[in-house]
């Protein structure tokens, strides 16, 4: 195990409230110096995508398994969903200053409904590539709302949102931030509400979404064409096709 290891009190506040904050540097400075290079890379040559739709940049640049599946994470997750760990995908989400969209009320689960056959167990781990808070609109989460199955949504403006929809009557006024100093990381289900509100500020805001998921999941190879997922650690319980195991 690494030095990234969660208290009982800890695991505890995940399972109930669905998110955790670490306040740790999650990996050391010369490899977070590292990611944020390959992330400004990544940023240069984005061409007409906005800043927030670097998704699965590890499809692009393998570097990016060096972080993805590395003791330091993994000892994380492990801690949360148990040893058999396949990584499911990761997403650099950038919000340019002044004008960085919102992200509205959302679950992940719904996202990817149908794409796996069940949802428990899925951990994203949320690492800090910028310095993100209320001001630069960090993530917010309801806190306990992971256990209340999919929710209804709105359509929402998608010029002003990253997603077109919204879960309908979420209460603002439950949220938790989760402010982050560069280099420290958040944990959520992926069944929790969470979101963010628009960057208005001067400063940029980008996070490396980084997602694991029990193999006691099956990823539903038709309803993922062309999709890639890596076996972590462990072993496989469901039977799927990691692109890593032969």
């Amino acid at each position: 195990m690494s030095k990234n290891l969660l208290t009982v009190s800890d695991v505890e506040h995940y399972h109930k409230n669905g998110y955790l904050l670490n306040k740790r540097q999650l990996f050391s400075p010369e490899a977070f110096t590292e990611l944020r290079s390959i992330f400004e890379e990544q940023l240069a040559h984005k061409g007409d995508k906005l800043s927030d739709e670097l998704d699965t940049p590890h499809f692009r640049d393998e570097r990016l398994l060096t972080y993805l599946l590395s003791e330091e994470v993994l000892d994380l997750v492990e801690q949360i969903i148990g040893p058999n760990i396949g990584l499911w995908s990761s997403h650099f989400i950038c919000k340019d200053p002044y004008v960085g969209r919102a992200t509205p009320w959302h679950e992940d689960s719904t996202y990817w409904r149908g794409r796996l056959d069940r949802y428990d167990k899925i951990v994203t781990v949320w690492l800090a590539i910028d310095r993100s808070n209320k001001e630069n609109g960090c993530m917010r989460v309801i806190p306990g709302t992971h256990h209340n199955g999919f929710s209804e949504y709105v359509e929402v403006d998608g010029k002003q949102n990253l997603f077109s929809t919204q879960i309908k009557d979420v209460e603002d006024s439950e949220a938790v931030y989760l402010e982050l100093k560069p280099g420290e990381c958040s944990l959520h289900d992926s069944r929790i509400i969470h979101g963010a509100e628009p960057n208005k500020s001067i400063y940029r805001r980008c996070g490396y979404t980084m997602r694991y998921f029990s193999t006691e999941a099956r990823v539903v190879p038709e309803n993922n064409p062309g999709f890639r997922i890596w076996l972590a650690r462990g072993k496989d319980i469901a039977g799927n096709s990691f692109c890593n195991v032969e």
